[in-house]
């Protein structure tokens, strides 16, 4: 089959995942009304011929959100990695939050990252294996220190991260979601992603579905619907 056939053979959840976009630009995609872009076209080839040859990747994203994901969180370290309450716990309700605001607002991703439901809120699946890589690369420096009564454990950056990967609609939003929650405890940030719509449709340890996004309550929105 050629990209176009795959494309129309392949589950809208499936591409959803892959590109990153929200279903009804699949859907469009799938009925040849929106154009892949170039970056698009490549991921597609790149998935489906790995999907061919049966391999497996480690993570379960694509390489060009996989690149973004190091330069946000390297982004994050850099500007508020050194705070006293920002630990792992607090850094995985950050990314939560500036993935799911970034898709609710632009209906793309932008890390891309898998966010299952834990206890204390949402855990991106990927960032233990990445994390790792990026120590072993000499990216990042893991410690542990202690806050009040537990072992925290920090991420410092050791480079400074490369913004020519980020658009200015994505360092925006990163911005924005620091400003908001970057000096909440983990607890309070547990609680704040335990009341977002996402999290409360997710069943416990499955993963939790972008598209939720779209419903949730004021408080917690960022982008301006129109008015029914």
């Amino acid at each position: 089959m050629n990209l176009q056939q795959q494309i129309k053979a392949a589950p809208q959840k499936e591409l959803m995942q892959v590109l990153g976009l929200s279903r009804p630009l699949i859907s469009d995609i799938q009925n040849d009304k929106r154009p892949l872009t170039r970056e698009q076209t490549t991921t597609l080839e790149d998935y489906f011929a790995s999907q061919q040859d049966g391999g497996s990747a480690r993570i379960n994203i694509p390489q060009q959100h996989l690149d973004k994901f190091k330069q946000v969180l390297l982004y994050v370290l850099q500007k508020v990695g050194a705070k006293s309450n920002v630990g792992e716990t607090v850094l995985y309700k950050l990314l939560y939050f500036i993935d799911f605001d970034f898709y609710e607002k632009y209906e793309e991703q932008l890390m891309g990252l898998t966010y299952i439901k834990n206890t204390h809120g949402p855990t991106p699946r990927e960032f233990k294996v990445v994390v790792d890589e990026m120590v072993s690369e000499g990216l990042v420096d893991k410690a542990s220190s202690k806050h009040f009564t537990y072992t925290q454990k920090k991420y410092l950056p050791v480079v400074k991260p490369d913004l020519k990967l980020l658009n200015a609609a994505e360092l925006a939003m990163v911005d924005s979601v620091l400003d908001r929650y970057s000096d909440h405890s983990a607890a309070q940030l547990s609680q704040l992603s335990h009341d977002d719509t996402p999290w409360q449709m997710a069943g416990d340890k499955e993963n939790i579905e972008y598209e939720y996004a779209f419903y949730r309550p004021e408080r917690f929105s960022v982008r301006e619907y129109d008015a029914l």
